[in-house]
């Protein structure tokens, strides 16, 4: 499970029974809990497919595949057919009830995908049928055949980009953007160190770094199969690739030999294998979370804080777009870096498996499975 660190205004702090705090936003941000069934409803005019849940728990007992009303697009609206879809740890986390933020119930699952504009409303003037879009904020709901969403509401993306690529554009990349742009001021030859190296954010963050100029070293949980996954890692562009035990061993000297020591550290998983990042960062690097995979606090040495003056803070890239909702040229400006990335080669889609709509609770299993290696994407 993946927690972030929240930086948004919060009220009515609970801990449920999993022991995580559970929270309501303040009225500003109330607009992401609603119920994404539809924008207009009682004008209803077809049905779509969509996944579910009503109550919140396992997915793989509370999502079902339902028929779902799509109301007829108005003059500021879209209707958009969902093209693929993925299915990440926040996605998972608000189906449990234990992300940070969390839609009225019942609520169609998935907060990431790509659509294709089928019609637009008659005042939509940045839209047209046939264009890609992506969402630009959580909650809408992007496991569904159909929908009708604000024109605000999307990004377009071209649709000249390979389909996985779009459909998982919005949110891995974009953390591994930013986290590599506004933290650090990271420069060729530069080194980044990570943990959850196989993650999608972690390959997105290898490949944004390699275009670069910037080494990274790849920290990855032993398992039977390190040598091809490192071999993969360094395919698209890792520098070095080390198992979580070598954190604490001699030969981390040996590679600093050759490796500038990093400025930045960028941990998805916490616990002690946070504490080994910041073991290795340069005096006054930053250390960065965004996930908590292991479930386990991050502990800082007093050391590292007086000695090695690091930074340690946090990033959610759902609260930076709220951040930036009203600076489209910021937003914009990353995307399009980002699909010309994707254009030249130099960015790819994580290892996805494409399952049919049909199947999630297929997808949703092996998307649970620890050690997992691909993303599991539902094809509308």
């Amino acid at each position: 499970m993946w927690f972030p660190v929240l930086s948004a205004c919060l009220r009515g702090r609970a801990v449920g029974k999993s022991g995580f705090v559970v929270v309501s936003l303040c009225p500003k941000h109330r607009e992401a809990n609603v119920s994404h069934f539809s924008h207009s409803a009682g004008r209803c005019s077809q049905t779509c497919q969509a996944l579910i849940y009503r109550k919140h728990g396992d997915p793989s007992r509370v999502v079902e595949l339902e028929d779902a009303p799509v109301p007829q697009t108005g003059a500021k609206e879209v209707l958009v057919k969902l093209l693929a879809s993925p299915i990440n740890p926040s996605d998972v986390n608000m189906i449990q009830g234990t992300y940070a933020i969390l839609p009225d119930l019942p609520a169609v699952c998935g907060n990431e995908g790509v659509a294709q504009v089928i019609e637009v409303g008659s005042q939509v003037k940045s839209l047209k049928a046939g264009d890609w879009v992506i969402p630009r904020d959580a909650g809408l709901g992007t496991w569904r055949t159909e929908a009708v969403l604000a024109e605000d509401d999307v990004f377009s993306v071209p649709n000249s980009i390979p389909l996985l690529s779009a459909a998982t554009l919005g949110v891995n990349p974009c953390t591994a953007f930013r986290m590599l742009s506004d933290f650090e001021d990271l420069r060729p030859g530069d080194s980044v160190i990570q943990n959850a190296a196989n993650s999608g954010v972690g390959q997105a963050v290898i490949q944004i770094a390699a275009a670069r100029g910037i080494n990274t070293i790849n920290i990855i949980r032993d398992r039977p199969d390190f040598t091809q996954l490192s071999d993969r890692l360094k395919a698209i562009g890792a520098s070095h690739v080390i198992r979580e035990e070598s954190l604490r061993r001699p030969e981390m000297k040996e590679l600093f030999k050759t490796c500038s020591k990093p400025k930045l550290a960028l941990n998805g998983v916490g616990g002690k294998s946070a504490t080994e990042l910041l073991r290795h960062l340069q005096v006054g690097g930053s250390m960065v979370t965004y996930g908590g995979m292991s479930k386990q606090p991050v502990t800082v040495p007093v050391s590292a804080l007086i000695f090695k003056d690091v930074k340690v803070c946090g990033f959610w890239v759902t609260q930076w777009k709220r951040d930036h909702s009203h600076d489209e040229r910021v937003f914009r400006g990353m995307l399009d870096e980002l699909c010309s990335l994707i254009q030249q080669g130099k960015l790819t889609a994580p290892a996805c498996e494409e399952v049919r709509l049909r199947d999630y609770k297929k997808a949703l299993d092996a998307a649970l499975q620890p050690f997992t290696s691909s993303k599991q994407v539902l094809i509308m």
